[in-house]
């Protein structure tokens, strides 16, 4: 299963949190199964996704549905970067 970063600015860290919160159901729709891992700095945000299908997820990110929930929680979507975990370092 790929890893995927999202790192964004929020315009309330408190109030994004809370509306993140009640996305699970939807974040299914983006072939997500594993818990999603997640790191507020300020108003900065950092998530940590697992998806099982990379088009699923890529799809679903540019989803109007997908739009119009950062914008509910206040993200800066021009702020928004995603990042696919492609590479590993076995130890």
């Amino acid at each position: 299963m790929p890893k995927v970063i999202i790192t964004g600015q929020v315009n309330d860290a408190a109030k994004w949190e809370a509306g993140f919160r009640t996305h699970a159901e939807m974040f299914r729709t983006y072939s997500i199964k594993a818990p999603i891992h997640f790191a507020l700095d300020g108003n900065a945000v950092t998530i940590c996704m697992e998806p099982e299908d990379l088009e699923t997820f890529n799809r679903s990110m540019k989803s109007q549905a997908t739009a119009d929930a950062m914008a509910f929680d206040g993200v800066k979507r021009e702020t928004v970067k995603i990042s696919v975990l492609d590479k590993g370092l076995e130890l």
